[in-house]
């Protein structure tokens, strides 16, 4: 699987988790350069706290277009720490 935005592949993995329909990295899986650190954060019942990233390609910013769970609910432990991806960034096979 592919994550790509502004025409860049920003993560690549044949090892990706999907849960509720989205497909979620492996941290060593994306390309740590396209990515800043977002204070924006969000709740899921049952996964925990997520926190965000910024995704940066040529000078362009997509807010917070990744998420992940650094300290996932025991439910999620197999997704902490790995990346899934929204707002326009395109993920495929």
């Amino acid at each position: 699987m592919k994550a790509v935005w502004n025409g860049t592949v920003i993560a690549e993995s044949d090892n990706t988790v999907v849960v509720e329909g989205n497909h979620y990295f492996p941290p060593d899986s994306i390309k740590s350069e396209h990515f800043q650190n977002s204070d924006y954060q969000t709740v899921c019942p049952w996964k925990g706290t997520a926190s965000y990233y910024n995704v940066v390609v040529d000078g362009e910013t997509n807010a917070n277009a990744a998420w992940y769970y650094p300290t996932a609910k025991e439910r999620a432990k197999n997704i902490e720490g790995h990346l899934a991806f929204w707002n326009g960034v395109q993920v495929q096979s």
